[in-house]
């Protein structure tokens, strides 16, 4: 049985991918698990959509133009660079994690078989210490002109995982503004939150703290970057795209806030590399004492919130 004062040392790399490259993104983030196991961490965590990158290209070359040859081209080698898991694109992962006794949320562009194995869902996977995949959670609303390359999720990955003292769950960029989405995690004891982004410091700098004061849980955003150097000139309408592509794309901005909403780690911008935290579970039971929102602060007698699990298909088959 975990012990109830343990500390959780977590590991928080803000790196960039080798964009729209699965597998050599995929070895970058075996490297840094690998480093982050020589320090010991028993957490580590990722940016969204980090494996194979963030689609900056609609925003930069007319996204929005229907039935367009050059966003058609992007799309196709987007989705033949995402993740199908069913696949075993995430094995090296998952055995890196079993080496290292480490836990992962890792953000991936998933092209899943299940919906038609076309579609792309910017996922949120939980791996645990012994590299078993325990949840997938699909962003249940792209944001803006994300709906022009991403498909809308559902509640299948609104789940919490136990690790050590800690209960993790985790969500996709703004489905962390989405106050029901956060109900459904406290609701099932989450002390440990965790918000990926694709990198910007705009973002990471309020919400951190406020989610870590409203749930009196830690809060861990974790960013990459990005950078037109970061394109491979293998891929289509490469130089168009870093011509247009902002000197920094994304910018990090990764963090960890403690229960009472002060920094542990504040922001970093700009610099790749791997920081450390040690988590104290004391520190939670300390603010639950006076709020604790699915506890003893809430009126299930009044307010209660229903969520659908279950994972959407067009179609449910009848065997005999």
């Amino acid at each position: 049985m975990a012990n109830n004062n343990s500390k959780l040392k977590v590991a928080l790399p803000q790196i960039s991918p080798v964009w729209l490259d699965r597998d050599k993104t995929l070895a970058k983030v075996i490297k840094t698990i690998e480093d982050a196991a020589k320090s010991n961490a028993e957490l580590i965590v990722f940016g969204e959509g980090l494996v194979p990158g963030y689609p900056f290209w609609p925003d930069l070359t007319g996204g929005a133009k229907f039935n367009n040859a050059k966003q058609k081209e992007l799309f196709a080698h987007y989705a033949d660079q995402a993740v199908t898991i069913e696949d075993g694109h995430l094995e090296g992962v998952c055995e890196a994690l079993k080496k290292s006794k480490m836990a992962c949320y890792l953000g991936i562009i998933e092209r899943p078989r299940q919906r038609s194995g076309h579609s792309l869902y910017a996922s949120f996977v939980y791996i645990d210490p012994v590299g078993t995949i325990q949840s997938v959670h699909r962003k249940l609303q792209p944001t803006y002109e994300e709906r022009l390359v991403w498909s809308p999720g559902d509640g299948a990955g609104l789940v919490t995982h136990r690790l050590g003292a800690f209960t993790l769950g985790g969500l996709n960029c703004w489905e962390n503004w989405m106050p029901l989405s956060r109900a459904a995690l406290y609701a099932q004891a989450e002390d440990l939150h965790v918000a990926c982004w694709p990198g910007s410091l705009r973002n990471t700098v309020d919400i951190t703290p406020f989610l870590a004061k409203e749930g009196r849980s830690y809060c861990i955003s974790v960013s990459s970057l990005m950078r037109p150097s970061d394109v491979p000139d293998d891929t289509p309408f490469s130089n168009e795209i870093k011509d247009l592509m902002p000197e920094v794309a994304a910018d990090g901005g990764s963090c960890i806030a403690a229960p009472d909403g002060s920094w542990v780690l504040e922001p970093v911008t700009h610099e790749e590399g791997l920081r450390f935290a040690e988590l104290d579970p004391k520190l939670i039971r300390q603010e639950r004492h006076n709020f604790d929102a699915a506890g003893h602060y809430s009126r299930p007698d009044v307010t209660q919130l229903t969520v659908n699990r279950q994972r959407q298909s067009i179609a449910r088959f009848e065997d005999e």
